[in-house]
Order: C-alpha cells, then structure tokens, then sequence
C-alpha cells in the first residue's frame, strides 16, 4: 500500500522512562498515566490543516531500548520532523540523545530545513541533573529548538507541537482544521508566520 503524501511525519526519541508515550498521549488523547510501559513502536494520528487542506499528523512514538537499530532509522528516513525527548532528572538521558541527533544528521544528510525540538520533560520535578541553560547549548549546538515540558502537568506539551510545525518552512500547517483562531493564536501566527495550534 502507498504512503499518503499527505501525512507529516513526526519522529519522537529518547532513553526509556523520559516520558515520550505520556508526551504523546497527552497531547493526543488528554491523558497521562503514572505507570511505566515499555514501548516498541506506536504510532498515533491527529487530523491538522495543511496547506490550506487537511492531512494527518502522525507521530511515531519509538522504543527507549536501542534494541532496534533498523526500525530507528526507517523512522528516521521516514521522518518529517523529530523530538529528542530526555528527562531533566537525568544527565545520561540527555547524553544518550547525541547518538540519535548524529543518526538523524547521518541520514537526512542536514538538519538545517528539518524541523528538530529537544524537549527536557518532566520539569515539573523537583530533583534536577539538567540545567535549563545545560540544555539550551546543546540545543544551540545542534541548531535546533529546546523547550522544557511536563506530560504530567500538561505544561507545554500542545506548545511543543505547535512549535514543531511553525518551525516546518516548506508547507503551513495548523492543528486547526475549523480555521478558528484565539487572538493570542492570531497574534502568534502573524508573529511567527507558518502555522497555528488549537
């Protein structure tokens, strides 16, 4: 079966227990759960408006294990658009994330026009290894976005998507499909050009 050209495909990595299936699952279902479940590979799928129509935002939610190099990088090669995912209650997590970015740039040939965001999570915790400022280097380092978020208080996990498609420059895309927008989405929109989060 063919691939729909219409489907933007985000690629979401990081060590196991950083919370990339919360991240996932809070934004596309609302939820969050306290239990830790190892995964394998899901992939979730959310309507948005592209290009003044419709496609399908699919996000790929990958294994912590490195178990699995060959599905790594059919997801990488696969990808439109990635979110390297550590804890910042853990420094190895962050580290272990370099691998992964040099795989992405190793296959994609540059990151420069790939929309990439490092997203430190679980900033809602008090027990801290990763400085904000430690992160923004890395960041700065491999040219791309970072935010912190918390899938458990919901803090900026539908910010970090958004993000991700305003950084997108070769379509406009928009989580709204209704065309309405909050004068603070507007404001955003005008501000930052490409893509708007409802």
């Amino acid at each position: 079966m063919p691939e729909q050209s219409n489907d933007y495909r985000v690629v979401v990595f990081g060590a196991g227990g950083v919370g990339k299936s919360s991240l996932v699952l809070r934004f596309v279902k609302g939820t969050f759960r306290d239990t830790y479940i190892p995964t394998i590979e899901d992939t979730y799928r959310q309507v948005i408006s592209c290009d003044k129509s419709v496609c399908t935002l699919q996000i790929t939610d990958t294994t912590g294990s490195h178990q699995f190099p060959a599905m790594q990088r059919l997801s990488i090669s696969k990808g439109h658009a990635f979110i390297l995912v550590f804890s910042v209650t853990s420094k190895q997590s962050l580290e272990e994330l370099g691998p992964i970015y040099r795989l992405i740039v190793q296959i994609k040939g540059s990151v420069e026009d790939i929309p990439v965001m490092l997203v430190g999570n679980k900033c809602d915790e008090t027990q801290r290894e990763v400085d904000t400022r430690e992160a923004q280097a890395v960041a700065q380092e491999w040219k791309c976005a970072f935010m912190e978020t918390s899938a458990k208080t919901n803090y900026n996990v539908t910010e970090l998507f958004q993000e991700l498609l305003t950084l997108e420059t070769r379509r406009s895309m928009s989580l709204s499909i209704d065309g309405k927008r909050s004068s603070k989405q507007k404001r955003t929109e005008r501000a930052r050009g490409k893509c708007v989060l409802m």
